[in-house]
């Protein structure tokens, strides 16, 4: 009974054991390129007003920084992953004028299909 035991707590134990590692400090820290040399300056390249929402002092804590930290600082989850997404591109060696973008727009208009027309319902032509 106890080996039984034993093995299910094996096999239930390191599925805890792995979340609790921060996997940005196995990361490489890229070196600074071009015009990027500081962190304000990569988070004014990649845009979205990111500089304003963070700070960090020296580029290693800025590229051992986790999504948690990053939370923590009160980062919403589409900015979190957003910097978190624009930062394994800089790894990568990708330049940032190629890979950022802009937010997605607002839909003006809601709705599946015919039954929403330009902001106005359409109704049947069948009488009830």
């Amino acid at each position: 009974m106890s080996f039984s035991l034993g093995a299910s707590l094996r096999s239930f134990a390191p599925c805890f054991s792995r979340t609790l590692q921060n996997k940005a400090l196995s990361r490489p820290v890229p070196p600074p390129r071009g015009s990027i040399t500081s962190p304000e300056a990569f988070l004014k390249a990649i845009g979205r007003s990111s500089e304003t929402k963070v700070s960090y002092e020296t580029w290693e804590q800025l590229w051992h920084t986790s999504g948690i930290e990053l939370k923590k600082n009160g980062l919403s989850v589409q900015d979190r992953r957003y910097v978190l997404w624009a930062m394994q591109k800089f790894r990568l060696g990708e330049d940032p004028l190629d890979f950022t973008h802009d937010p997605k727009k607002k839909k003006k208009i809601r709705g599946w299909g015919p039954a929403v027309q330009n902001g106005k319902r359409i109704r049947s032509r069948r009488h009830q």
